[in-house]
């Protein structure tokens, strides 16, 4: 009798072993046809930036720097969509840390300005597409870019109208372009939604885990409609208790796909030029 409890006992394991490995072939499997449909919207971003750091009154210091960020097409025409703390770094620490030394006197102040002098569209078939910012939103860390000229072809883009929302727990994927190192391949990796946050505007927050996901890139359900664009989210310092201060503090999130749709849409017409 034993031997036959016993015997039982691992079918029954084996059975639910089959069916939970068969679910996680089925979700890559999923995972995988999204990945192929969608990674070729996904786009090298080229910047290169002029930083300028010093106190008032005590002039500073100017440095160059060539990067690389991640961008979304979401539009033919190659209107970008990316995260404005990409592109300005020094705008996010300004905000964050306000005056170095609390409310010292002017003179301690810390100024922080970017500027950028050129940008392009590295996109997937080699060619280079010198391009432009035309849209800022700094309350939800997006940036649009658009190429100058108009492309002999329409580029690969995300249509952000085919979106979905997801639930605490879900996963999604996100897709990513990497660095020269690893010769700007795509790349894809699971992220698991942690919370909801409703108010003061809905927005995801994801995994903390380290993944090579990073900002501007999208993010998708398992059926290919896009969940938005990773961002950051930054709040100001109430003062004291650090560098953020008691309230203060950063965190990546997702930004739903219907709010970047909204912000798109304010960008300017494609030049006559372009056309």
């Amino acid at each position: 009798m034993n031997s036959m409890k016993t015997k039982t006992i691992s079918a029954l394991v084996f059975l639910v072993s089959g069916l939970v490995a068969s679910g996680a072939d089925e979700l890559t499997t999923k995972a995988r046809e999204v990945f192929k449909k969608h990674h070729p919207s996904v786009v090298t971003v080229q910047l290169v930036v002029k930083s300028r750091f010093g106190f008032a009154g005590a002039g500073g210091d100017a440095r160059e720097s060539k990067q690389e960020v991640t961008g979304t097409v979401i539009d033919g025409s190659g209107l970008t969509v990316l995260s404005l703390s990409s592109t300005d770094p020094t705008a996010l620490l300004q905000g964050m840390m306000g005056a170095f030394g609390g409310d010292g006197e002017e003179s301690m102040k810390l100024k922080m300005d970017s500027e950028l002098s050129d940008i392009k569209l590295l996109c997937n078939d080699g060619s280079e597409l010198p391009a432009e910012i035309v849209l800022r939103d700094k309350d939800l860390d997006l940036a649009f870019v658009r190429p100058k000229t108009k492309p002999s072809s329409p580029l690969p883009s995300l249509d952000l109208a085919n979106s979905a929302k997801v639930d605490v727990l879900d996963e999604v994927v996100a897709i990513n372009r990497l660095g020269k190192v690893a010769s700007r391949v795509h790349s894809a990796s699971i992220e698991r939604i942690n919370a909801i946050v409703q108010r003061p505007k809905l927005f995801y927050v994801p995994d903390g885990d380290k993944t090579s996901t990073g900002l501007g890139c999208p993010a998708f359900t398992f059926d290919g409609k896009v969940v938005g664009i990773f961002v950051l989210r930054a709040v100001k310092s109430g003062g004291g208790g650090g560098l953020f201060g008691a309230q203060g503090g950063i965190t990546g999130i997702l930004l739903p796909a219907e709010d970047v749709k909204k912000v798109a849409s304010q960008a300017p017409a494609v030049k006559e030029e372009q056309k």
